[in-house]
């Protein structure tokens, strides 16, 4: 997968402070995927084996989510898992999820990991279903503590006041825990393994349906097993110039003024025309935000090419270290 497409993901996210004679921005910098996958590979069948014969009695199938409804089944929530899949990848940048005709491959129904598949048949699943690799949902299993307090309360009423209380727990907690393989028959090659846990607590109090938790508990798992595949940001400091010096003191400012007001095209403006026009410290302080205000605007090149001017032409040793970081940065987005 092309990371330049993975990029245009994320927004910047940005907040300026100031403090006398210097000030900065924070931003949203993009991080690599935890999986990264070769350009060639499109599409991705996924398949449930995390169900025995014995438990995969239900009529429904995993072609339910394709047309959008709902699996809605407690024992096979890990269907909803899969569910969570096909929408995380669904419309977003090249990859493609499809659900083969082969919806559901038996496995131990617990939380032991069974024998990878053979080639043969992950090559014969992806053949079929037109896919590149092939994901598979090896194991699921889950706790609730819903049933454990709502047992504590019941024997604690029937201990203290002789029957059954009529109350149940305010919240539920449920865990889910997953195992994931992504086989690539191409290659002959597991590409990914991931053991996944995924928590998440519910308020029972606002109207919350207990025995849905598990099914929005899974599908939240499914999407968060998704977002491997995307980059992920962190909050990164960005220190700028706000005064200049001399007569060009007020320009900058006025530039500065324009950047706390998100009015980054007017700053560049005006930054331009003090790093084209005024003396050699005010110039590199210009330069230097103007290679600040085009990573805000997403404009890497830009960027670093003003980080450059900046120390190459008038010494501004800031502007040295910020255009190695953005080298970085393009290495990252190729």
């Amino acid at each position: 997968m092309k990371k330049s497409q993975l990029f245009g993901l994320g927004l910047i996210a940005l907040t300026l402070f100031s403090c006398a004679s210097s000030g900065y921005v924070n931003l949203d910098f993009p991080q690599e995927p935890a999986l990264v996958l070769p350009d060639e590979i499109q599409t991705i069948a996924v398949v449930n084996r995390s169900l025995t014969e014995e438990s995969d009695k239900s009529n429904k199938t995993l072609e339910s989510i394709a047309t959008g409804e709902i699996v809605g089944s407690d024992k096979l929530a890990s269907d909803e898992a899969i569910k969570g899949i096909f929408d995380g990848l669904r419309d977003q940048g090249s990859l493609q999820v499809v659900i083969p005709e082969t919806t559901r491959l038996m496995g131990t129904g617990t939380r032991s990991t069974p024998e990878v598949l053979s080639w043969d048949q992950v090559t014969e699943i992806c053949e079929a279903s037109e896919a590149d690799v092939l994901l598979v949902l090896e194991n699921f299993d889950s706790n609730t503590d819903f049933v454990i307090n709502t047992a504590v309360e019941q024997v604690t009423s029937v201990l203290q006041t002789g029957k059954m209380s009529d109350r149940i727990p305010r919240r539920a907690r449920v865990n889910v825990k997953s195992y994931w393989r992504l086989y690539d028959p191409a290659v002959k090659r597991i590409v990914d393994q991931y053991q996944q846990t995924y928590l998440m607590q519910f308020d029972l109090a606002d109207g919350t349906v207990p025995f849905t938790a598990l099914p929005e508990t899974a599908y939240a798992s499914g999407m968060d097993y998704a977002s491997r595949f995307y980059p992920s940001f962190f909050r990164v400091r960005r220190d700028m110039y706000k005064k200049g010096s001399g007569r060009d003191k007020r320009m900058f400012e006025a530039g500065w003024r324009a950047s706390e007001v998100a009015n980054w095209k007017e700053a560049i403006e005006i930054w331009t025309d003090v790093a084209q026009k005024g003396n050699r410290k005010s110039a590199g302080r210009a330069a230097y935000n103007i290679a600040v205000a085009n990573e805000v605007l997403g404009n890497t090149d830009l960027a670093l090419e003003w980080a450059q001017k900046s120390y190459q032409d008038f010494g501004d040793r800031m502007a040295r270290d910020y255009a190695k970081i953005l080298l970085n940065r393009k290495r990252m987005e190729r």
